[in-house]
Order: C-alpha cells, then sequence, then structure tokens
C-alpha cells in the first residue's frame, strides 16, 4: 500500500512538474522569469520534456488510482486511512502547480476586477478592464458574460481584492477555496454512501481519490468543486432530517450551490422528494416542490439585490452551451445536421441549434419523469441520472462535468463489473484528452501547438493502452463478491 500511495505521489509531482513548461501561465506572471521555467517553456527540448513529463504523471496516477482499489478490497474498516492517505499524499504537490487542462481560474480573475470596478459582468466582458489578456484569461471568451451565478461573483471579488489581482496568487487562493470544498466531498460522500447501504470506504476511493476529481478540482480549480459540495452537503442534510428542518437547510445550500453554477438547480426537485418525507401523498410532494421553488427563488432574488444585477445571470447560462465538441452525441449529431442543411442550400447553424435544444428538452423531460417515477429509496439515483441526462444530452461534455456524476452514482452503488469498467474507461478516456487538449505552448518553438498535443496524446494513449491490455496487474478487473453494496439502503 505504501508503495502504490508513494508511485501516485511521483505521479502527481511529474505532473507538477510538467505543468511549469505547459501549463497556463499568466504573461505578467513573475513565474516566467525563472530560470528552469524559462527553459522548460521556450526551449524545444524543454517543452518536450514537460509535455512526457505531464503525460506519464497523468496515466502514472490513473494506474495507482486502480492499484488502490485492487488493493484494498474487500474495503474492511482498515481501508479508510489509506484512501485518505493516498488522497492528500496526491493532492499536496498539485496544490502548487501551474493549471492544467483548462484556463478558466484566469478568467476568474477577470471577472473578479470587472466586479472590482464597479461594473456589471453579465454587461462588460472581461476585455473592459485594462491589461486583461496579461493576466491570462482566455481570448475566446474575452466578451462572454460568465455563467456564474452571484455567490461566485463574490468569490472572484474578494480573492482579486485580497491578492490585488496577481495572477499567482489568485490561482493558490481559488485553489485553495477549492481544497475546502474537496475535503467537504470527503466528509460527506461517506456518509451519503452509509445512508444508501454503500460501503463508504470504495465509494470515496472511487469519487475524490479519482485522478479526475483531484486535477479538475485542484490542479484545474474549477469553481465545480464548490458547486458539487454545497448540493452534496445540501442533499445529505434534507436526507438525514426528512422534515421541514432538513428541507430548508438543504434547500438553502442547494441553493447557494446553483448561486455558483445553475446547472444543480436539477437538484431542488429531488430536496423537495426528501423534504417532504417517506410514502408523503402526491398533494404533499407539491406543496413543498412550491415551497422548495419558492424560498429558492427568494433567496436568489436577495442576492440579486443585493448585487444589483437582478437575475442577469440566467441569460448568460447558455455561454458554453454555443459551441460543440466531437465526442459528445448531441454534438455529433448537432455538427451532422448543420452539415446536411448546408449542403442542401438551407441554415446549418439553425439546425444545429435545433438539435441542441432538443437534447436539452430530453434532458429536462427525463428529469421530470423521474421526479414522478421511482421509489423513495431510489432518490438519490434517480437524482444521478437526472444530472446525467443533461451532462450527456449537452453539445459539449467537459471532464469536469463527468466529475459531477462520479459522486452521485458512487454513494448510490457502482458495482464492480462493467459499470466499474466504464467508470475506468471514462477515467482513462478523458486524463487522455486533457493532457492533449490544453497545452500553453509558446508559437515560435520548432515544436508547434499541434505537433506537442500529438506528442502528449501518443504517450498517455500508449500508457492507457498498456494499463487496459498488458500490465499484469490492471489489466484485468478483480472480480469477487461485490464489498460496494453492504446492506439495503435506509433512506
Amino acid at each position: 500500500m505504501r508503495r502504490t500511495v508513494l508511485m501516485g505521489a511521483v505521479g502527481s509531482v511529474l505532473v507538477l512538474l510538467g505543468s511549469l513548461g505547459v501549463g497556463w501561465l499568466a504573461n505578467v506572471s513573475a513565474l516566467r522569469r525563472n530560470p528552469l521555467i524559462m527553459w522548460m517553456r521556450f526551449e524545444t527540448l524543454g517543452v518536450v520534456v514537460s509535455i512526457a513529463l505531464l503525460a506519464l504523471g497523468s496515466m502514472l496516477l490513473v494506474r495507482e488510482w486502480l492499484r488502490l482499489g485492487q488493493k484494498l478490497s474487500p474495503w474492511g474498516p482498515g481501508s479508510a486511512r489509506w484512501v485518505l492517505t493516498a488522497i492528500a499524499a496526491w493532492t499536496v504537490p498539485m496544490l502548487v502547480s501551474v493549471p492544467l487542462f483548462s484556463r478558466d481560474v484566469y478568467s476568474y480573475i477577470g471577472q473578479g476586477r470587472v466586479m472590482a470596478s464597479g461594473l456589471n459582468p453579465y454587461e462588460s466582458g472581461v476585455s473592459s478592464i485594462d491589461n486583461f489578456f496579461q493576466l491570462g484569461a482566455d481570448q475566446l471568451w474575452a466578451e462572454s458574460p460568465p455563467p456564474y451565478g452571484p455567490v461566485f461573483l463574490w468569490v472572484e471579488q474578494v480573492v482579486v481584492t485580497v491578492t490585488h489581482a496577481d495572477p499567482d496568487a489568485s490561482v493558490l487562493l481559488f485553489r485553495a477555496l477549492n481544497v475546502v470544498a474537496v475535503i467537504a466531498c470527503m466528509w460527506v460522500v461517506p456518509r451519503l454512501a452509509r445512508l444508501h447501504g454503500v460501503n463508504p470506504r470504495r465509494a470515496l476511493w472511487l469519487s475524490v481519490a479519482n485522478p479526475l476529481f483531484l486535477t479538475n478540482f485542484v490542479v484545474a480549480a474549477h469553481n465545480d468543486a464548490i458547486m458539487l459540495a454545497l448540493a452534496l452537503l445540501g442533499t445529505y442534510a434534507a436526507a438525514v432530517q426528512r422534515n421541514w428542518r432538513g428541507g430548508l437547510v438543504g434547500t438553502t445550500l442547494v441553493t447557494l450551490s446553483v448561486a455558483i453554477k445553475p446547472i444543480t438547480v436539477v437538484f431542488l426537485p429531488f430536496v423537495g422528494l426528501l423534504w417532504a418525507g417517506r410514502n408523503a401523498s402526491w398533494r404533499r410532494k407539491f406543496v413543498v416542490w412550491a415551497l422548495t421553488l419558492a424560498y429558492s427563488v427568494l433567496l436568489l432574488g436577495i442576492m440579486g439585490a443585493v448585487n444589483g444585477f437582478g437575475f442577469g445571470w440566467v441569460s448568460a447560462v447558455s455561454t458554453p452551451g454555443s459551441v460543440y465538441i466531437w465526442y459528445a452525441p448531441m454534438g455529433l449529431f448537432g455538427l451532422f445536421a448543420q452539415l446536411v442543411a448546408d449542403s442542401w442550400g438551407l441554415d446549418g447553424s439553425a439546425w444545429m441549434h435545433a438539435v441542441h435544444s432538443a437534447g436539452t428538452a430530453v434532458a429536462a423531460g427525463l428529469t421530470l419523469t423521474l421526479m414522478f417515477v421511482g421509489r423513495d429509496s431510489r432518490i438519490f439515483r434517480r437524482l444521478a441520472w437526472s444530472m446525467a441526462a443533461f451532462v450527456l444530452l449537452a453539445p459539449i461534455i467537459q471532464a469536469w462535468y463527468v466529475v459531477w456524476l462520479i459522486p452521485l452514482f458512487a454513494i448510490t452503488g457502482i458495482r464492480n463489473d462493467w459499470q466499474a469498467d466504464v467508470l475506468f474507461f471514462i477515467t482513462g478516456f478523458f486524463t487522455v484528452y486533457a493532457v492533449a487538449d490544453q497545452l500553453d505552448v509558446f508559437p515560435y518553438l520548432e515544436l508547434n501547438l499541434i505537433a506537442a498535443r500529438v506528442i502528449s496524446a501518443l504517450l498517455a494513449l500508449s500508457y492507457g493502452l498498456y494499463l487496459w491490455f498488458l500490465d499484469p496487474a490492471t489489466r484485468r478487473i478483480q472480480r469477487g463478491p461485490d464489498a460496494g453494496l453492504a446492506r439495503p439502503p435506509v433512506l
């Protein structure tokens, strides 16, 4: 076990070292003047070394995560300390890495500056602030309103005020807030698993110890960590006290989550079902749903009145949905519809938009169905499938979108069969994709960005195929009695 934890930490250190050369670094960052970092970023050999370190380190993390699960089965009480030790050991090097896999954290800094300047970020993009590009924000979203609610705008403003908009200090502070959120998830996931008769230690390994969870929430510093922690805490509060006290606390926490990123509005009707109690009549369910919605809208309205922006963030929610990605089914269908329409002389963009809208409509319909259909003991599983519908039927599926789903399925039971295989494949796929997709490569090197991505993808993919087919330790998932499901759910 010590070897597995240590080798995972080595993988995390390799990711840290690789980030120095190809991670996202603001132009004004003092780190750019460090001789080692200058060599890793501005010399072709240094960039190749950085790519290799990043690809191999990321896949080594995946391997040791798999090995951790294999060695700890059948998940007795003593396995808890090893899962917690692994999470801590693998996270520490990530705390000081240069942001990887996404540069959204620099947009947070820009939006915080917009807030600190007294402007409305839903009307004024980060490009409205002087020197925005030097602080690392992606030009692609320079004019776009942030798809975040009022709570996170305040968080951005506070961070920028405390750090005086220094990009490196701001990244560290955003990351520190995310670490608090990760710790909250470490606390709540085992408790939610116990409510469902699921082994809490295995659920923690599947979710929080998962490399996708740690890299997206710590290295990339996505605000989804705070969003998810609040949503899980809210549903746990509503599940533990299935009365008006638990319902109010749960709705409050989930509403705060919605005020980070609005996607967790999907949690509200299921919190309402928990609030209504076991064997509630349909009349009581509708009354509680109405109360849940009214109370949540009231809280959001108060926040909008305080910051003066009202519900301006609602129109900004669609910002990320205006693009698509090839491996998302609806994104691929939308592209096909556009090509067909264009070939017929029709408006291809309208056809693509119609396909994307249809995906959202189907997801909403499935959520509505799951509100009414299903056993009381399956409320969390119904919530998991509702969130999955919105993720899988979206035109773009990012790695951190998938991370929203992993805890929900882990706490309700991921069997040690094809279900575990799917999670392992998803973890490997998105790790390989992330390693190749987001690289900050100096444009005037002999090695261009496309070549860098190809090298990174080939290294990570080769390692992934080795794990899946050749590695004697990981090529076959260890089958046996499913220790993940301990007893019938008690919800």
